[in-house]
């Protein structure tokens, strides 16, 4: 396994930037002591998001159960282009692109029904991980496989009729059903065909679809939960808040008007977390992930991958809390084969604060722990970039590793 693997050190004052059931920051016991956690979906999400801002046309892809409606669109705009010569009215399109539309996404993840009939909301049931290339792939299939058949208009209206005899119990299928199976056919191939050069995000952190595991792409990346390398426990932060007109009223009494107008409580943490993650390059080339691309289309998505993963930070509180920092220190390995080892047992033994705080203790754990790794293990990089170290720069130390892609 080809691995470009990043331990990052990285501080945070007063902060929540990751919620548990309560509103409280996650914490996760390990080396028996109570430790800060940031889950590592929740790195996953800012740094995907961080990705789409910093290389848009590889990393175009979008999670969500709304894209019943933009599929509806590229339909309906392919069966525009493909019948133009024909006076097909536009009623009889949208409503033709809706309904394949809504069978396709039903297909994929379960059109939610409930939410159609109670909010008028056209979505599916189970978040989806598309780029806009896979929603246009999918539409034009679907859209050329049902216009090539000239009665397609009476074969869609007759499955729509069967689908509402199939809720009242009748299941044998009929011409309309076997010709809608043949055009649903289509797009999942579509889909499934790979190529897409605004999809490289969906090939970074994977995609899962319970309705059709063939659609499923592992992700090339890998992620921990971020510990702190100390002892953290929650804190409370209590606050009150003035009424503006009220403390401004001369009609109130002087004894209501200095008073507060709420209060309450928040937790928070501030800790000195371990970060790590991981990029398998030998699978990011494969033909089902970004195989279609050229080398230094790929180098250009590693390269957002290493700097979004160092940039990033989850957005949680960030007007009352803003917790922005950088990280204060970064190893960043390259390994031509073996697997992934991240570096968290250097705190298995919680580290305690010195004169000069945590990041530095912790710092000289990482390096003792990677030290002993070495010698006992046998487990050296091909090359190895730290941040910061003399003349190191962020752009350096991308591509430094980069140019292993």
């Amino acid at each position: 396994m080809r691995l470009i693997e990043l331990h990052i050190l990285q501080s945070f004052p007063v902060s929540c930037l990751n919620r548990d059931d309560v509103g409280a920051p996650k914490t996760a016991i390990f080396g028996g002591v109570n430790r800060a956690r940031i889950s590592s979906q929740c790195l996953k999400r800012a740094i995907r998001l961080a990705m789409h801002e910093l290389a848009p046309e590889q990393c175009a892809g979008e999670r969500s159960r709304l894209i019943v409606d933009p599929l509806t669109d590229r339909i309906e705009a392919e069966m525009k282009r493909r019948l133009a010569t024909t006076a097909e009215p536009d009623e009889r399109l949208r409503a033709a692109a809706e309904s394949l539309a809504s069978e396709f996404c039903h297909r994929l993840a379960n059109f939610d029904e409930e939410a159609k009939q109670r909010k008028g909301l056209r979505r599916v049931k189970t978040m989806m991980f598309l780029s806009p290339g896979d929603l246009a792939a999918a539409a034009a299939a679907l859209a050329e496989t049902a216009i090539a058949d000239p009665e397609w208009g009476e074969k869609l209206g007759a499955n729509e009729k069967a689908g509402k005899e199939e809720k009242r119990g009748k299941k044998s299928k009929d011409d309309g059903q076997k010709w809608m199976d043949g055009v649903m056919s289509r797009g999942f191939k579509a889909l499934r065909e790979p190529g897409c050069k605004d999809a490289a995000d969906i090939a970074v952190f994977g995609r899962m679809v319970a309705n059709d595991p063939s659609l499923n792409v592992e992700g090339a990346a890998m992620f921990s939960h971020a510990l702190s390398t100390h002892r953290a426990d929650n804190e409370i932060d209590f606050f009150t808040a003035v009424d503006d007109l009220q403390a401004a009223d001369p009609t109130v009494a002087e004894e209501d008007r200095a008073g507060s107008g709420m209060m309450g409580t928040l937790e928070f943490s501030s800790a000195t977390y371990y970060r790590y993650a991981a990029l398998n390059l030998g699978l990011l080339e494969d033909s089902k992930h970004l195989g279609a691309f050229t080398l230094e289309e790929r180098r250009k998505v590693v390269d957002a991958f290493v700097r979004a993963v160092l940039l990033s930070v989850p957005g949680a509180r960030k007007n009352s809390m803003n917790a922005n920092t950088l990280p204060g220190f970064v190893l960043g390995l390259y390994r031509d084969h073996g697997h992934p080892v991240q570096l968290v047992n250097a705190f298995e033994s919680p580290v305690k604060a010195k004169k000069d705080g945590l990041l530095a203790p912790s710092v000289e754990a990482l390096e003792k722990h990677l030290r002993e790794l070495r010698q006992t293990w046998g487990l050296t990089p091909a090359a190895e970039v730290r941040l910061p170290s003399e003349g190191m720069t962020l752009d350096r130390f991308c591509q430094e590793l980069v140019r292993h892609v």
